[in-house]
């Protein structure tokens, strides 16, 4: 396993849509292995590969229940359905949402308050979450990145231009820039 650096916006793979994952083999399971490493590494509740600079359609997730109980797992080629979001502004202090590829950042983004997701695991078998809350907002997240999309994208005025600012005077928004998890001294 590795910690693997984790790109920061303007990197190409993180604004397309990722590849389906045909060939389950060891290298896709040495990927998740260092998925689960960075993540929680970095630390963070989700990672796409494309974070990590891989265009496939998998992510990891990590995030306990309201009982403590851990929900750890890894989705491959998922499908999402999602619930009703609604048609109001975000709540500044309930629905701030951050993000590994714009550390250190958090803004306000709506989201819809249930998903359900379908997808498979490294061994092929069918997996099916329905998600509330917090819960449903990391797979929400995670599976924007998966079609190339960041949190930064959807975010509403004047939060849209204020997070276009602060990736411009960090120097980010161009190829070639990343974060080491555990030697870069960046947040979440």
């Amino acid at each position: 396993m590795a910690i693997r650096p984790i790109h920061i916006t303007g990197s190409p793979v993180l604004h397309q849509r990722a590849e389906e994952v045909r060939i389950f083999d060891q290298s896709l399971a040495e990927l998740v292995d260092d998925m689960f490493e960075t993540m929680d590494k970095a630390p963070g509740v989700g990672l796409a590969a494309p974070q990590i600079g891989v265009g496939l359609r998998v992510f990891t997730y990590d995030y306990p229940d309201d009982e403590d109980q851990e929900r750890r797992g890894v989705i491959i080629n998922p499908v999402l359905e999602l619930g009703e979001i609604i048609n109001e502004p975000a709540d500044e202090d309930t629905e701030l949402e951050g993000c590994l590829s714009v550390p250190g950042e958090r803004f306000p983004l709506k989201r819809a308050e249930s998903v359900k997701i379908r997808g498979v695991d490294l061994q092929q078998m069918p997996v099916e979450i329905e998600a509330t809350g917090w819960f449903a907002r990391v797979f929400q997240h995670e599976f924007d990145h998966l079609d190339g999309k960041l949190y930064v994208d959807r975010l509403a005025e004047p939060w849209k231009e204020i997070s276009a600012e602060v990736i411009l005077e960090r120097g980010w928004g161009k190829p070639g820039v990343t974060w080491l998890p555990g030697l870069d001294n960046l947040e979440d």
